[in-house]
C-alpha cells in the first residue's frame, strides 16, 4: 500500500470509526479500573527499587523489551490484528518517540527524586492535557470549573517544590525533570487521542513499546555507567512487576476499557493513583510524610476529582 492510498484508508477509517460513548461501569468493570489504578500508582516505587541496581536507560530497555515480547505473543496467540501500513506506521512511530524522551526524563527525574514526589508530579498529567486539549482539539474547551481543577492541581505540585527544602536540591532537581517530563506526556495524550480511533488497542500498545525499546538499549550502552552494578530478588521482582504488570497487562487493560466504557468514566477513578503511589512509596521505601507533601494529596486528588466530575473525555496513557 502506497503512501497516498493509505491516507485515503485512514481517512476513510476515521469516518466511519464510531465515537466511544460513556456508559456505567458493571461492577466487575469498577473493580478492574481500581485495581488497574492502584497498580499503576505503585510503578514508581518498582521502578525506584529497580533503579538500586540497575542504569535509568537499563532499566526502560529490560522493561520495554520484555514488555513488547509479552503483548506479542498475546496478541498472536489471540489473533489480533498487527499488521500495519505504511502511514499506520508512520503515525506509530511518531508515537513511539515521544514515548522514548518522556519515558527518558521521568526515569531520570524519578531517580534523583522520591517515589511519592514522582508519583503526585505525574498525576497533574491530566490538566496539562486540559490546557494542550484546549488548543488543539477541536471544540475542547476549558469551562470555569475545570479551571478550578487545574488550579489546585497545579497548585498541589507547588506545594510539593516547597518539600525538597525537608530533601535535597538533588530531589528538586529530579521534580523539575519529571515535571518536563509531564508536559512531554501530556502532548503525547493529545496525540493519541487523535490516533486511537485508526488503531487496535493490541497495535497502539505495542508499536510504541516495541519501538522504543532499542532506543533505551542505545541510550544505556553510551550513558549508564554502569548499566548493571548488583542484582538481587526485589529487583528482579520489581523489573517484573513494570515489564509484566504495567507495561504489558496494564497498558492493554487500560487502552481496552477505554475503547469499550469511554475515557469519562474511566478517568472518574485516576485520583486512586497519586493516593496508592504515596501509600507504597512510604510503606514499602520509608519516604517520609511531611506536612507538603500531605497538602500536595490533598490539592491534585481534590483537582483530579473536579476535572473528572465534570466530564473530561480526555484519553490519557496511565503513568507507566
Amino acid at each position: 500500500m502506497n503512501v497516498r492510498s493509505g491516507r485515503i484508508f485512514l481517512q476513510n477509517q476515521q469516518k466511519s470509526a464510531a465515537p466511544v460513548e460513556d456508559g456505567p461501569l458493571t461492577t466487575g468493570a469498577v473493580l478492574f479500573t481500581v485495581l488497574l489504578c492502584v497498580l499503576f500508582g505503585a510503578n514508581a516505587v518498582a521502578i525506584k527499587i529497580s533503579l538500586t541496581g540497575l542504569g535509568v536507560f537499563t532499566t526502560a530497555a529490560i522493561r520495554f523489551s520484555l514488555a513488547a515480547l509479552t503483548i506479542l505473543i498475546w496478541a498472536l496467540a489471540t489473533g489480533k490484528a498487527m499488521r500495519l501500513n505504511l502511514v499506520q506506521f508512520r503515525l506509530l512511530a511518531i508515537l513511539a518517540l515521544i514515548f522514548y524522551v518522556q519515558l527518558s526524563l521521568f526515569y531520570i527525574g524519578l531517580s534523583k527524586t522520591t517515589a511519592s514526589h514522582g508519583t503526585l508530579i505525574a498525576n497533574v498529567l491530566p490538566f496539562v492535557v486540559l490546557v494542550l486539549a484546549h488548543f488543539f482539539i477541536k471544540g475542547d474547551r476549558i469551562s470555569t470549573v475545570r479551571i478550578i481543577g487545574l488550579t489546585l492541581g497545579f497548585s498541589g505540585v507547588l506545594v510539593l517544590l516547597g518539600d525538597t527544602a525537608e530533601l535535597s536540591r538533588e530531589a528538586l532537581r529530579g521534580d523539575l525533570i519529571v515535571l518536563c517530563a509531564v508536559l512531554i506526556w501530556g502532548g503525547n495524550a493529545v496525540y493519541t487521542k487523535r490516533i486511537i480511533p485508526l488503531f487496535e488497542p493490541s497495535q497502539v500498545t505495542f508499536y510504541p513499546v516495541a519501538m522504543s525499546a532499542p532506543l533505551f538499549l542505545l541510550s544505556a550502552l553510551f550513558w549508564d555507567q554502569p548499566m548493571v552494578s548488583r542484582v538481587d530478588v526485589p529487583i528482579v521482582g520489581a523489573m517484573a512487576y513494570q515489564s509484566f504488570v504495567t507495561a504489558s497487562f496494564g497498558l492493554l487493560g487500560w487502552t481496552t476499557m477505554i475503547k469499550r466504557y469511554g475515557a469519562t468514566t474511566l478517568h472518574s477513578y485516576i485520583f486512586i493513583m497519586p493516593l496508592s503511589g504515596v501509600f507504597f512509596g512510604i510503606v514499602l521505601l520509608d519516604e517520609p510524610l511531611t506536612i507538603r507533601l500531605i497538602g500536595a494529596i490533598v490539592l491534585v486528588t481534590a483537582g483530579l476529582v473536579v476535572v473528572n466530575r465534570n466530564g473530561s473525555r480526555r484519553l490519557m496513557r496511565p503513568k507507566i
